[in-house]
């Protein structure tokens, strides 16, 4: 029986989970704003890995990027410190967008939905009209 997810995929995973926690306890900075790490993909040979995060706080964006890939060597030694691996990845921090991008998306879905409801409850419907048609192609 195969294995269900690679050995990549399980070292992408727990790199995820030991930042989050090592960020949140260990990491002191007041330049850091609260994020969140959403992926982490490693390469073939387990050698680089380029981490997904998202910050909450607008306004200390490019400050939060900029403090993490400065302290990626404070970062590689606690990460090896939790892993159990021969070698730990250079780290690479990029920020992701896609949950600013799937918001922006919601938004403009909600905007279409009361468009069309707008539209749909201006429209005068005329069910008499339909009736009386339907009683001519029956008759």
């Amino acid at each position: 029986m195969p294995r269900e997810f690679s050995r990549s995929q399980r070292m992408a995973e727990q790199i995820r989970r030991d930042l989050a926690e090592i960020v949140r306890d260990e990491l002191k900075d007041p330049r850091m704003g609260f994020v969140s790490f959403s992926a982490v993909k490693l390469s073939r040979d387990l050698s680089n890995a380029i981490i997904y995060c998202s910050v909450m706080e607008e306004d200390k964006q490019e400050e939060t990027m900029a403090t993490l890939n400065r302290a990626t060597g404070f970062l590689r030694s606690k990460l090896a410190s939790r892993m159990l691996s021969r070698t730990v990845p250079w780290l690479k921090f990029v920020n992701d967008e896609s949950l600013i991008r799937g918001a922006a998306m919601e938004t403009l879905i909600r905007k279409a939905i009361t468009q069309d409801e707008s539209k749909s409850a201006e429209a005068p419907h005329d069910d008499a009209d339909f009736d009386s048609n339907d009683d001519d192609q029956q008759g």
